[in-house]
């Protein structure tokens, strides 16, 4: 392809940051996107304080600013809150200097962000800002309709998450290892699985749940810490060991209270986990209730235990739900396709006149 090939300026956090959104990103570089376009990634927030996040948003406005002129489309991967407020500037700089955005939504959390803590004045700016998108990408249906209220059903991409498929093995059922995956904190629903656990332990003994994950909260930390052996404490794992435990674990549990969509529970299906996750967000595109997994209701630890001990208690339910999300997850969410699909976005925007204007 040569030199014509797609100039793409990709914003983000950090490739290093603990989260969906730098998965993501790591999940493009090594299906090679790098290698099929003209990619530059900018990192714009990393872990630490609010000092070190501001310092590492001005080091990347910085970069921002010396390269935007050698690429034709600026790629923003954006969620709510703080996020969207840097975003923005990036956002609005491309648009100053005429080049196609691509605005990526992936914040679980962006209706409660809209609805309650903007002004109405506020909620006009970001309508302005979301609708300076060339293309504007979102990980689901529910989030086509939401979005749809605020810039036009008809502006709108539904583009799913996606994974490498590993290969496929044979998978034990019946081993009540349960497998949590994700940010260690409140709003994804750790405080009510560990509540169920001693229920889950009295009628299965054997029961094991392992938390892979950056404690957010210590008080939910000494919770788990307090109920022994039954609960496993991993850390963040990734690559192989991440692996591992996908393979050895029939369960898979994400009783977030809101959800983009959820790497994590994709890479559960494909390894044909039987999985019990909240109906909320981009989930309902993934887990189809009875058919590729159980549902609870956010915040609710009576059905999220009722979801657990019905997978506790049959291993060929199990078999079934995990055999068919791994099938879902090979037709719908594969890598190869979703990387299909984002050059055709960025082909579509590109060959919009280049004067395009909004």
């Amino acid at each position: 392809m040569g030199n014509d090939r797609l100039k793409v300026l990709m914003v983000g956090p950090d490739r290093s940051v603990h989260g969906g959104i730098s998965g993501v990103v790591n999940n493009y570089y090594d299906a090679g996107l790098d290698r099929m376009i003209d990619l530059c990634y900018i990192g714009t927030m990393v872990e630490g304080s609010k000092w070190i996040k501001l310092l590492q948003a001005a080091k990347a406005y910085v970069r921002f600013l010396i390269r935007i002129s050698k690429y034709d489309i600026v790629h923003v991967n954006m969620a709510s809150d703080a996020s969207y407020y840097r975003k923005s500037v990036f956002i609005r700089t491309a648009k100053a200097c005429r080049k196609k955005v691509v605005i990526h939504q992936h914040g679980g959390n962006f209706p409660e962000f809209y609805e309650k803590e903007l002004s109405d004045r506020g909620r006009q700016r970001v309508k302005k800002v979301l609708s300076m998108g060339d293309a504007f990408l979102v990980l689901g249906t529910a989030w086509k309709d939401f979005f749809g209220t605020i810039i036009g059903r008809d502006a709108i991409t539904v583009l799913p998450d996606a994974i490498c498929v590993p290969e496929k093995k044979e998978k034990q059922y019946g081993m009540h290892k349960i497998l949590f995956l994700g940010r260690l904190c409140k709003g994804k629903g750790i405080g009510e699985l560990l509540t169920v656990m001693p229920g889950l332990r009295e009628q299965y003994p054997d029961v094991r749940l392992y938390l892979a994950g950056i404690w957010e909260d210590q008080e939910l930390r000494a919770q788990a810490l307090s109920l022994g052996e039954c609960v496993t404490d991993l850390g963040w794992i990734s690559g192989a060991t991440k692996q591992q435990y996908l393979s050895e674990c029939d369960i898979f549990v994400m009783p977030s209270y809101f959800e983009g969509q959820s790497v994590s529970i994709l890479e559960a299906m494909a390894n044909a986990c039987a999985i019990v996750a909240s109906k909320t967000g981009g989930i309902p595109d993934m887990v189809i209730e009875g058919d590729t997994g159980l549902f609870a209701v956010p915040k609710d630890a009576k059905t999220l235990e009722e979801g657990l001990l019905k997978l506790l208690a049959d291993p060929e339910l199990c078999r079934m739900l995990g055999e068919n999300a791994r099938r879902k997850v090979e037709t719908e969410f594969s890598l190869d396709n979703n990387i299909k699909q984002l050059l055709a976005i960025y082909e579509s925007v590109s060959c919009r006149g280049q004067h395009h204007e909004k």
